[in-house]
């Protein structure tokens, strides 16, 4: 979206129809309206904007036009984040509050025709491109990106080590003053996750609760984490969205999200999913994001493709990417990072 050709209030009223299967310019009006009073001629220049810009979609005629979002899979609609994120959360219009078990018949066709194209384009394969580096700067390589993916997979969690720090710590086993034992397990724990991913990658093409169990088991040890599928409620900061707190309904989403993610064929849209939809069901007390994000390079390393650092992510720009996701079920914020970071990996290691 190009940011500049809107007003807030076009941005707003942009976010009112995506979260919706079609309104009526009266329904806009009277949604909108609560926030930013409007007459009918205001409302109706903003949509022929929106219209213009093919930013929504429209049928019928007079009174009777219904604006729709320009997408028919909500998962792929497209929010203003600026916009959304003005909201306190529990002023956020339309925000859900818990985990929707009708999204599983949306876990498809994700991904473009063009952006296969652009992501099968840019990537490399990995045992091709590592084969032909020396031992020592394959050695060399690998060292930098476990020590950056341990460095931002943490930071994301609210780790306060820096790069230099992390580097000290992974190669010379240094922890930095200032900082707790529990940040220095828990970027430890990140390089002991990759090197069993690395070790058993051909493991990860067909995978199953307990193969996610035992990653996981890896990313929380020593943390006082308990292992193994909640047995309690669990909140999220900043947002309302409740993941489910029943241990079989959370049980029966993790069943179907494995095998929707086992049955997809593109070995991309296998990796989006995993990344998207194990934080959104937190099927353990802690460490879910983590475990999603090496979860993502497993499948990454299963098919022959590079993993991802997240080097370059800003941490709040992912952290409001999920919750987009979890109060609205649009992934377009987060397959956008997804996309970008597959770029970045493939053009920044093993080179």
């Amino acid at each position: 979206m190009d940011e500049t050709i809107l007003t807030t209030r076009q941005k707003y009223i942009l976010n009112v129809i995506n979260q919706s299967e079609g309104l009526l310019r009266e329904e806009i009006q009277e949604k909108v309206s609560k926030l930013y009073p409007v007459s009918k001629p205001t409302i109706i220049r903003d949509l022929h904007v929106l219209l213009i810009k093919k930013l929504v979609s429209v049928t019928g005629k007079a009174r009777a036009t219904i604006y729709f979002p320009k997408v028919q899979n909500p998962l792929l609609r497209e929010f203003n984040l600026e916009r959304y994120f003005a909201d306190d959360p529990d002023n956020r219009i339309g925000a859900r509050k818990s985990f929707d078990f009708e999204i599983f018949k949306n876990l498809h066709d994700l991904l473009t025709p063009e952006e296969i194209n652009t992501l099968e384009r840019v990537a490399l394969g990995f045992r091709e491109k590592t084969i032909k580096l020396s031992p020592d700067l394959l050695k060399r390589e690998l060292e930098r990106f476990v020590i950056e993916l341990s460095w931002k997979s943490s930071k994301i969690e609210g780790n306060t080590y820096t790069l230099l720090e992390t580097e000290s710590l992974i190669k010379e086993q240094r922890e930095a003053k200032g900082k707790t034992k529990d940040e220095a397990i828990m970027i430890l724990n990140h390089k002991s996750a990759f090197e069993t991913i690395l070790k058993n990658k051909n493991d990860f093409k067909t995978i199953s609760i307990a193969i996610i169990n035992q990653l996981h088991n890896i990313l929380i040890r020593n943390l006082a984490i308990s292992t193994g599928i909640r047995k309690q409620t669990v909140g999220i900061t900043g947002t309302i969205y409740r993941p489910p707190d029943n241990e079989f309904q959370i049980k029966e989403a993790f069943e179907e999200t494995i095998k929707t993610i086992n049955k997809t064929k593109n070995p991309f849209e296998k990796t989006l999913i995993a990344h998207f939809m194990i934080p959104y069901i937190q099927p353990y007390t802690d460490g879910n994001k983590r475990t999603a994000r090496m979860l993502t390079n497993a499948v990454l390393l299963a098919y022959d493709l590079y993993p991802l650092s997240y080097r370059s992510v800003d941490e709040d720009e992912f952290k409001r990417a999920l919750i987009l996701f979890y109060e609205q079920e649009s992934i377009y914020e987060i397959k956008k990072l997804f996309i970008e970071q597959i770029k970045f990996a493939n053009e920044t290691y093993f080179r």
